[in-house]
């Protein structure tokens, strides 16, 4: 990056602050702060311990010095800008949860299909927050990072002198990492008449027990259904290991009998006896996949962490780091909703073929001199791929 589109990045991203809606975090005071500048570029030069007294203060420091990347602790401190860690003493530290597609797998290449299958990871996650750890949607706080990912952020109380440890469990949870699928599905005994030889009947978690009994059940009762409602179920179920055309004919005929499908919801496996084992573990397993998500646990565990600040931009893109609601969420488009320069054309040298799609539009730019609007212009410069001016 040339010291010309370092001016000129620069002086964009200080005219997006002198108006900017920023989000400031709560127990402003304690907060370490992070910057990483524009001046040091292409080097990506970390400067922290620096610590703010008011929302002011932060305003005038981000009008003035316009910095390429803002974090901010994830913990609390008595004195944050302390210059080592030990010195700030740690008090306390928000619940963070980072989804990038750098660490999801079978992420798609093509950048809005990326952001989109991350969204998708991030509602998985939000589901299992709401219905598994009991968080309320106003707990959760959602931010679209501004590159790749979101954030959660989570400041209730009963989280917040979590150590790493318990952290990297919550992930655990989250990911099914060491879930043990042997007892999940059990036997169980069945008391009859006396003398006569005690019977046994598989099990497993109902459809109300919770956790990932509960997910499993339902993921797995609702696949089972949807191929037994197809024309061809018959020959789909046959194409499992061991099941031969009379017994997927059984199989289908329960899967289409509400009864016996209560009585799969309620956890009586009986009826599904003839399935062998293996295909009710493989499919179990492929529940756990379906529905787990995946974040990245460094981030979550790491209680002296710093994120980045909501309404700042990313440096990487120049577009905005966004706090959502979760119904936000849902509708986000990032390479629309996340953009903030405006549509002007500005002239730069392209220093390789890029493409992107912004705003509806798929753009693709050969080497040489071209004019782009400024958004996409920007989006190139902070990426690497092209200078200002021709």
């Amino acid at each position: 990056m040339d010291l010309k589109t370092k001016h000129y990045l620069k002086s964009k991203f200080q005219e997006y602050y002198r108006t900017a809606e920023i989000h400031l975090p709560a127990r402003l005071p304690e907060r370490e702060w992070g910057v990483i500048s524009f001046d040091e570029m292409p080097e990506t030069v970390m400067r922290r311990h620096k610590a703010f007294g008011s929302a002011g203060e932060v305003e005038d420091y981000l009008t003035g010095m316009a910095p390429a990347h803002v974090y901010y602790s994830v913990a609390y401190y008595t004195y944050p800008n302390a210059p080592t860690m030990k010195e700030k003493q740690w008090l306390a530290a928000d619940l963070i949860f980072d989804l990038d597609a750098d660490h999801i797998p079978g992420a798609p290449n093509s950048y809005s299909d990326m952001l989109e299958h991350v969204k998708k990871e991030t509602l998985k996650l939000y589901d299992l927050l709401t219905n598994d750890f009991g968080f309320k949607e106003e707990d959760i706080g959602a931010v679209f990072s501004g590159g790749r990912g979101y954030h959660f952020h989570i400041s209730d109380p009963r989280v917040l002198s979590l150590e790493s440890a318990e952290r990297r469990e919550i992930v655990d949870y989250i990911s099914g990492r060491g879930l043990n699928l042997d007892k999940i599905f059990v036997k169980k005994g069945i008391s009859g008449d006396a003398g006569s030889e005690k019977a046994t009947m598989n099990v497993f978690p109902s459809e109300d027990d919770g956790g990932w009994g509960e997910r499993i059940n339902r993921h797995m009762i609702a696949y089972l259904r949807e191929l037994a409602a197809k024309e061809d179920a018959e020959k789909l179920f046959t194409g499992f290991k061991g099941i031969g055309k009379k017994t997927s004919k059984q199989i289908v005929e329960i899967l289409r009998d509400e009864t016996q499908v209560d009585l799969l919801k309620k956890g009586n496996m009986e009826a599904l006896s003839r399935v062998n084992k293996d295909i009710i573990q493989t499919l179990a397993e492929r529940s756990v996949t379906e529905l787990s998500a995946s974040v990245d646990e460094p981030v979550t565990g790491d209680i002296k962490r710093l994120i980045r600040l909501p309404g700042s931009l990313h440096g990487k893109s120049g577009m905005c780091v966004t706090s959502l609601s979760i119904a936000q969420l849902e509708e986000f488009d990032p390479l629309n909703d996340a953009v903030v320069f405006s549509d002007k054309p500005v002239k730069l040298k392209v220093i390789r073929p890029f493409a992107v799609q912004m705003k509806g539009k798929d753009l693709y730019v050969e080497e040489g001199v071209q004019e782009l609007p400024e958004y996409a212009a920007i989006y190139l410069m902070c990426r690497g791929a092209a200078e200002y001016g021709p």
